[in-house]
């Protein structure tokens, strides 16, 4: 396999000595309100030499980890199914060859094909879900394959107890009630973050980071913002404790670039990538 042209600052190693493999799955076909998620992937590949590939939080450097990036997943236009069998054996195949995947989207219907690889090979699977949206609806008009459900069908893949969502302060009641009896929900905050991550022991996670979970002020490059989300700092707070756990994946998602010409939530994303990619164990 040969690396992508533009890949993400720092993470140019060969795909047979890489731990770790970038892939964008840049698709926003069932996206409820802006579109606009498909463009992430590239923005983020490009905007990433804005940045350093030295972590002044964690003092670690791209360089010194072995990350190959995988360019984009090539998808037919306005296909849901389509797009998660392609992202699901995409996946399975990075897994079955030691690697650990980290995708950038792309909405967040990309996430369930992903966790769909990752269950078959890690039965005992665990989530972690930041987001500003609960997304546990049955159906989005009814659409079962929406990313307003992503979590939802999730669910249906672990059952109860497996999904930990925190910063969530949007959906309708009957997600909330939903929430009370299956998952375990933190609202509006990332607080109890740590704990949970110190019960996940050595159990296998997934990390699925709708970048919405930030406030708007501080990241409006996104098709769905909510008012009352996090600060980034917050946020970046979390994402320097994930060596704790085994992560054996992750998703970035939900990136709209153009909604914000100053390219600040680009930056953003930017750096929260550089960070979880440093917070990956090798496989």
């Amino acid at each position: 396999m040969n690396k992508n042209t533009l890949t993400f600052i720092g993470c140019d190693a060969d795909y047979a000595e890489a731990d770790i493999v970038l892939c964008g799955i840049p698709f926003d076909g069932t996206t409820s309100f802006r579109p606009g998620a498909r463009f992430g992937p590239a923005s983020i590949r490009g905007d990433s030499f804005g940045i350093e590939t030295y972590s002044p939080y964690c003092e670690r450097v791209l360089n010194d980890i072995r990350v190959f990036d995988a360019g984009d997943l090539d998808l037919p236009f306005g296909n849901p199914q389509s797009m998660l069998t392609l992202t699901q054996e995409r996946v399975a195949a990075f897994l079955a060859d030691g690697k650990r995947p980290v995708l950038l989207g792309g909405e967040h219907l990309i996430t369930l094909g992903a966790i769909r690889a990752c269950q078959r090979r890690y039965p005992d699977l665990a989530v972690l879900h930041m987001d500003a949206h609960a997304d546990l609806r049955t159906d989005y008009l009814g659409e079962p394959l929406s990313h307003a459900c992503v979590l939802r069908r999730v669910w249906d893949l672990l059952g109860d107890g497996r999904i930990h969502q925190f910063g969530i302060r949007s959906g309708e009641r009957a997600e909330f009630a939903f929430a009370a009896q299956h998952t375990h929900m933190q609202r509006f905050t990332l607080d109890g973050f740590s704990d949970v991550l110190q019960s996940l022991g050595n159990t296998p996670v997934y990390l699925t980071l709708d970048l919405d979970v930030l406030d708007p002020s501080e990241f409006c490059g996104t098709g769905t913002p909510e008012a009352g989300g996090v600060r980034f700092i917050e946020l970046l707070a979390c994402i320097l404790q994930l060596h704790r756990v085994n992560l054996i994946g992750a998703d970035v998602v939900e990136l709209s670039p153009h909604y914000d010409p100053s390219g600040a939530s680009t930056a953003a994303a930017c750096k929260i990538v550089r960070e979880i990619l440093l917070q990956i164990k090798g496989a």
